[in-house]
């Protein structure tokens, strides 16, 4: 690595110097594949099957460097994980997707590690750095870690409405797994589509969009004929936005500000937000849904799209840092439903009226994201990210798919109003 790589990715450059953590890492490691349908070569051509014969074209998990990725483990499992991939010391083999490697982790990560040693988490586990905690500015430095990397490497794989969440697939027919920007597209709107429609959105409807993006929903909002106002902590999002709000010739129809939501004041017809709620953080869920209520209408509705964890994993995983929050999201935590509903009447008159579910959706999001970043990458390289940043992008996207399609994570579209509670 040379050393403008060691100054950029100080914890990937040297791996740590732990020769009894990495024996128990590899002990730990070399367990629980015996769980996982996976193949594991190290070099030299030795292998491990998961303890028994695995029928058909097992994935393949090739260790590159086995004391520098069993040194990262034991330095701290959660991240090391990540790291090392980023680091190369380990790799999917000749032959297998990433995604599809990670998956039977995924599937089973509750289980990986024995019982008893679970336990330890409260100890083990790097606890969430303060800097992290999403104030008023805290926030904004958050965001801009991830959001304001840089509008031309978002544009290098998104589709054409630059759409950075789930979308909604014609389930009528099915899609070639290969990048079809028109179809992305129309599943991108389908989506948007869903989101207004759960609102209630339509000419002359006062509506508030938290969390801008750039600029698709407020677009497709206004085309229906309501005066938009949206807000963003993103400043190369709004800039951005505000173009493609002129170009569309709507300017007169939407309102683009950098404001924090929890600076918003008026009186809304509309609520909606696209998985934004992850970047709230956990102790400001309250502030979040008590200012959406206090905004809102009488007679107004609510829509958001939200990824989404079972509660259990909410509990365990909430005080804990993980890859995602060091190199992805600052800041971010995931909700689960019933922490929402919690959130709901606890804090506001606000109950969920309908809901929509699309984790395997968001599963073929990721998918046609992360191909069409690996097409790009020569696009983005000349952008000034470097292979250490690919890998972790790359790792990052295939970590999110096999969350969703081994039903870890989920997505919801949630509809809210001031009516009786959905069932």
């Amino acid at each position: 690595m040379t050393a403008s790589t060691a100054i950029r990715w100080p914890s990937i450059t040297h791996p740590p110097r732990a020769p009894l953590a990495a024996t128990i890492a590899r002990l730990l490691f070399e367990r629980a594949v015996r769980r996982v349908p996976v193949q594991v070569t190290y070099p030299h051509g030795e292998e491990r099957d998961a303890g028994r014969k695995i029928a058909g074209d097992p994935p393949d998990f090739e260790i590159v460097r086995p004391n520098a990725f069993f040194a990262r483990l034991g330095r701290d499992t959660k991240i090391g994980f990540g790291e090392a991939y980023m680091a190369g010391d380990w790799r999917a083999g000749a032959g297998t997707d990433l995604a599809d490697l990670l998956t039977p982790f995924a599937a089973r990560l509750t289980r990986l590690v024995p019982q008893p040693l679970q336990r330890l988490r409260t100890i083990v586990d790097k606890r969430i750095p303060p800097s992290q905690e999403n104030t008023l500015d805290g926030s904004r430095e958050n965001v801009s870690a991830h959001y304001d990397l840089s509008n031309d490497l978002f544009e290098a794989f998104l589709d054409p409405t630059m759409s950075y969440s789930a979308a909604w697939f014609d389930e009528s027919g099915r899609a070639s797994v290969t990048f079809a920007s028109t179809r992305l597209e129309e599943a991108q709107l389908r989506k948007i589509d869903g989101v207004l429609d759960y609102a209630g959105v339509g000419a002359g409807t006062r509506l508030l969009e938290i969390g801008t993006g750039w600029g698709a929903l407020a677009i497709r909002a206004a085309q229906r004929g309501a005066l938009v106002t949206t807000v963003t902590i993103s400043a190369e999002q709004l800039a951005f936005a505000a173009e493609r709000v002129a170009d569309a010739g709507l300017c007169d129809r939407v309102d683009l500000r950098l404001q924090d939501y929890r600076e918003v004041g008026g009186e809304f017809d509309a609520i909606v937000s696209v998985e934004m709620i992850e970047a709230v953080g956990e102790a400001y869920w309250p502030t979040y849904f008590a200012t959406i209520d206090r905004l809102l209408a009488p007679g107004g509705r609510v829509s958001i799209q939200a990824i989404t964890m079972a509660h259990e994993r909410v509990l365990a995983t909430r005080r804990s840092f993980s890859w995602i929050q060091k190199y992805i999201f600052p800041g971010g935590i995931i909700p689960s439903l019933q922490s929402i509903d919690e959130t709901l009447a606890a804090h506001t008159t606000l109950r969920v009226t309908q809901r929509r579910e699309m984790g395997a959706h968001y599963a073929r999001t990721l998918r046609l994201w992360r191909h069409r970043f690996n097409e790009q990458w020569p696009r983005v390289h000349q952008l000034g990210f470097d292979e250490t940043f690919r890998r972790m992008w790359e790792f990052y996207l295939a970590y999110c798919e096999a969350g969703f399609r081994s039903g870890y994570l989920g997505v919801s579209q949630l509809q809210m109003t001031r009516e009786p509670v959905w069932s």
